[in-house]
């Protein structure tokens, strides 16, 4: 029907004319309340955006001397965050400067604390060196 038709029917139905495709050959368009329509459709975005979930980082540090006991519970508390979902930045601390002359000792801290999580996430980038800090963030596996 031409546009003037379309026109005066939703006048009459006391509603909008919609363009819903304007490149189509006719362009296609609907009759319809309009407030209504943009009022469900906010209604469902903010419905999406209450269910989506934020990935946290949670952050983990250790220092060079760490006991064999408490690296095991960082490693423990590194895999739940992974399970929940959450991101983990792992961070070996050289607290004096004369063990930033050991940065093997540290890298080697952080591939055992890496191999013991594998199975539950991984790093996207190799770890590096920030200041007195070396770190790796891990991704949770899917």
């Amino acid at each position: 029907m031409s546009s003037a038709e379309a026109l005066e029917k939703a006048i009459e139905a006391e509603l909008d004319l919609v363009m819903i495709s304007p490149t189509a050959k006719p362009p296609v368009c609907r009759i319809m309340d309009y407030g209504k329509y943009r009022f469900e459709q906010t209604k469902r975005e903010k419905e999406a955006r209450k269910n989506q979930k934020t990935a946290d980082v949670k952050e983990i540090k250790m220092s060079l001397n760490i006991d064999t006991n408490d690296f095991n519970i960082k490693v423990r508390n590194a895999i739940k965050f992974l399970q929940n979902g959450d991101k983990v930045k792992v961070t070996v601390r050289f607290r004096r400067m004369r063990e930033l002359t050991h940065v093997n000792l540290g890298e080697d801290l952080m591939k055992k604390f890496m191999d013991a999580v594998s199975e539950y996430g991984g790093s996207d980038k190799p770890s590096k060196l920030e200041g007195r800090n070396y770190a790796v963030v891990l991704s949770p596996k899917k």
